[in-house]
């Protein structure tokens, strides 16, 4: 079995992410700020390099339709949509808790860096479920360019 190496890539990136992220919480545990900063601006990187890929993949060659059973289609969705709304809940976590950082506003900063890693952990572990479902345990279905669904060609 072969699995696409965009998604591979992407749903590494976010594991990365996700490591990165639990080395950076034990770093602050231990007082090493400044390799906690560049641990978690390594985070930044990979997690924004998980979403430039998907969003390039989704423009030019389109999003992969669930090819398991019918069966358990409505499973894969609901769990699909618990992903995306987590994924996005930590992505505007994740970008508040990297500006409160930037701007020195520590109070914030102490306060919302638990959730965040926390909410950041579970999407990573969801996003490698839909990865697996997707490409792994099941072959994956149709996939259409969301260009030429817009433009009609």
């Amino acid at each position: 079995m072969t699995v696409p190496i965009l998604p591979t890539i992407s749903t590494s990136c976010i594991v990365i992410s996700a490591v990165l992220v639990a080395i950076g919480w034990w770093q602050i545990k231990q007082k090493k700020t400044e390799a906690h900063q560049k641990t978690m601006f390594a985070a930044a990187i990979f997690a924004l390099l998980f979403f430039l890929i998907y969003l390039s993949r989704t423009i030019f060659i389109g999003n992969t339709a669930f090819g398991g059973p019918d069966d358990v289609k409505i499973y894969y969705t609901v769990f699909l949509i618990f992903h995306i709304v987590l994924a996005t809940t930590g992505a505007v976590f994740g970008l508040v808790t990297l500006f409160s950082a930037y701007k020195k506003e520590w109070t914030r900063h102490r306060k919302l860096g638990p959730i965040t890693s926390i909410v950041w952990f579970f999407t990573a572990t969801t996003g490698v479920v839909v990865y697996l479902l997707l490409y792994v345990i099941y072959q994956g279905g149709e996939t259409t360019s969301v260009i030429k669904a817009i433009l009609g060609f």
